[in-house]
């Protein structure tokens, strides 16, 4: 694609300037459909019907560790010109050290397309009454479809069909808050920091898994590289050619990219939540979403109910896109392996329809899929934090010490809550 020539007027920004400064957000919107994907769904409409507003603070504090985390995901594309995977192959010498870390990564690239595949299915049924299988399937081609966008057209227009599913999305979680407004103070309790039971820290972790997905940090330095230029830029200075955006005035739309990108995912997160605790607790059947559904368009009124099928339908066939690419890019990175996309799409296929034909619960399987995911963030994350701490990659770019640091402590915390869980599995609490 054609690189930006925009220089901005940071002391008196115009209209033109603004506009233009505009059209360099879009990969943050696209790597942020992955923090609302029907995983999120499942984990957040669980979590509020279960525990009420309980875990209120935890969408918060996924929310802000998501921002750091895919903004140093995307200054290490923007940066290095290259992607998460491509660096991570690089320095892992050892055949079977690189083939181990990919087995880890692909694993937790499927356990994405597994709820993002469910989820569109069990959309379909709820709108449609396609069987599940079926549904399935239709996910998988559309999610064909979109990428076939981004393959023959380039970055931009995948970004724009998939900015209009995320507007979908966004309207079809939050309308039911028009009608059920949350309860201010009892919302406000669900900022202190706590659990109550095993099950509380399983949801915490499955909400973490949904929010800080491993497969979006990989994806988002890929998504920067794809559109502002896959050639190498040395850190240590601008480029010097006017045929691309100088990296500081890059770096500074990116920060606004992100930010915004994550107010959207937050508020979905948060909204559901909300959503959940307001209307399902007590409500018998609402363990799943075919029951959240059903309760909600029973409380709400159909259209609310609609909305809602609406924008899971708009998660699964968005995020589906969004993690098969991310799939792809993890694959060429570490093993210097191409394969065609269709052919990869449907191998990927083949656990999430094997789930919905062996009759597994879907919502039941989107909660562990996310847990799961919680288990692959800290092969992404810290790495992540490794290379943009490194003035040898990123130059003048690097992290600032304080920025490495919250990195480190984010990671630790996201470690530490995994092997509470773990633990809380394996005895039986």
């Amino acid at each position: 694609m054609p690189k930006s020539t925009v220089t901005f007027a940071p002391s008196r920004p115009d209209t033109a300037a603004s506009a233009r400064g505009a059209a360099l957000l879009g990969p943050a919107l696209v790597a942020g459909v992955a923090y609302v994907d029907p995983g999120n769904v499942a984990s957040n409409m669980t979590a509020g019907a279960g525990y009420g507003y309980l875990l209120v603070w935890v969408v918060i504090v996924a929310n802000v560790i998501a921002w750091l985390v895919q903004y140093l995901s995307a200054k290490l594309g923007v940066v290095t010109g290259r992607s998460l995977p491509e660096l991570i192959g690089d320095r892992l010498q050892h055949r079977f050290a690189r083939r181990a870390y990919w087995v880890q990564a692909e694993l937790v690239a499927m356990a994405t397309d597994i709820a993002e595949v469910i989820g569109g299915a069990v959309a379909l049924q709820l709108l449609f009454g396609i069987p599940l299988l079926l549904g399935g399937l239709i996910t998988g081609a559309v999610s064909m479809a979109l990428l076939a966008v981004q393959g023959r057209r380039g970055a931009r227009p995948f970004e724009f069909v998939v900015i209009g599913l995320l507007a979908v999305v966004t309207v079809g979680f939050l309308a039911g808050l028009l009608v059920a407004p949350p309860d201010p103070s009892a919302a406000l309790g669900g900022l202190m920091p706590r659990f109550t039971d095993s099950g509380s820290v399983l949801l915490a972790a499955s909400i973490l898994g949904a929010t800080i997905m491993p497969h979006a940090i990989y994806a988002h330095s890929a998504l920067a590289r794809d559109r502002f230029g896959s050639a190498p830029v040395h850190p240590g200075g601008d480029p010097e050619s006017p045929s691309r955006t100088p990296i500081a005035r890059l770096l500074r739309a990116t920060r606004w990219d992100v930010t915004l990108a994550m107010v959207v995912a937050g508020a979905v997160n948060l909204g559901m939540l909300l959503l959940a605790a307001t209307t399902l607790p007590g409500v018998d059947g609402t363990d799943s979403l075919e029951g959240a559904h059903a309760a909600i368009s029973a409380q709400l009124g159909p259209l609310i109910g609609t909305l809602f099928a609406v924008g899971l339908l708009a998660s699964g066939l968005a995020s589906t896109a969004v993690g098969a690419y991310a799939g792809a890019e993890i694959m060429h990175g570490l093993l210097r392996v191409r394969i065609a996309m269709p052919v990869r799409r449907l191998i990927t296929l083949i656990p999430a329809l094997l789930i919905l034909g062996l009759g597994v619960d879907p919502t039941f399987a989107l909660v562990l899929s996310q847990v799961a995911l919680s288990f692959g963030i800290p092969f992404a994350l810290i790495p992540l934090v490794a290379l943009t701490a490194r003035q040898r990659t990123l130059g003048r770019y690097a992290n600032r010490p304080w920025t490495t640091i919250a990195g480190i402590i984010a990671a630790a915390l996201l470690i530490a809550l995994n092997a509470v869980l773990l633990w809380l599995l394996l005895s039986g609490s």
